[in-house]
């Protein structure tokens, strides 16, 4: 059901980043929308045993950075490890937002959010939040379009 599911909804295919304290993470992520204009929100659904979960709990700010096409790469790297064991951002080009959160060098687009509030759905939690900034890095960019078989290289 998983890959009919991707194929009815598409989305795009984002890197999920936090901070707290001295300890900083990011985890690929295809569940994310738009849930308000005014004021405008994100909402993002992570998994609660993710290291970004608990960053985001104890932070109360992320930022969502949009993947360009052709940057499959960088969006498994965030992916297929955990950031409790491995620094990710090791060797990965990225910038701090006002706020201290990485911004991938790689991405054409990021957006800045406070966390206003979190709701339960199924085997996920969603981190709903109020963007306080949003850069496009490269207008001309098109973002990549998540299929999970062409991303995880399988049909499921």
């Amino acid at each position: 059901m998983q890959s009919s599911l991707t194929k009815a909804i598409p989305s795009g295919v984002f890197v999920v980043t936090t901070r707290s304290g001295d300890r900083i993470n990011g985890m690929t992520a295809a569940w994310v929308t738009q849930v308000s204009f005014k004021p405008p929100m994100i909402a993002v659904a992570i998994a609660k045993e993710r290291y970004t979960y608990d960053l985001i709990s104890e932070s109360g700010s992320f930022c969502l950075n949009t993947l360009p096409a052709g940057a499959e790469d960088l969006g498994r790297h965030f992916g297929f490890k955990s950031g409790r064991k491995k620094d990710k951002f090791e060797g990965i080009p990225h910038t701090l937002s006002a706020k201290g959160i990485p911004i991938l060098d790689g991405a054409c687009a990021y957006v800045e959010c406070e966390l206003e509030k979190t709701c339960e759905a199924g085997d996920h939690t969603l981190f709903i939040g109020r963007v306080t900034d949003c850069i496009i890095l490269k207008d001309d960019a098109a973002p990549i379009i998540f299929e999970w078989h062409a991303f995880f290289g399988k049909k499921v």
